[in-house]
């Protein structure tokens, strides 16, 4: 199994209620669903994650899908929500 590291920033952590957390999946779909059925009562993050854009392992993934982004041991997925201003 595929082990991570979640890093929430700006409304993610204040949403999840931490900073990072553990996730696993061989890619980052599987590895984001994870997370929402952890969080499943938490229909803040889960309305953050939807409007989320991810970095994994410092390269962004832009709109590549999900099921394509594979992890690798000691992945790291940040977790970047929308930025007012400009």
């Amino acid at each position: 199994m595929i082990r991570a590291t979640i890093r929430y920033w700006a409304a993610a952590k204040e949403a999840a209620g931490t900073a990072e957390e553990p996730c696993t999946g061989p890619t980052l779909a599987d590895a984001l669903a994870r997370v929402r059925a952890t969080h499943a009562d938490n229909d803040r993050l889960l309305r953050v994650l939807d409007r989320s854009s991810f970095i994994v392992d410092e390269e962004p993934v832009g709109t590549r899908p999900h099921d394509g982004v594979e992890l690798a041991q000691g992945s790291v997925v940040e977790v970047l929500p929308p930025f007012a201003g400009g």
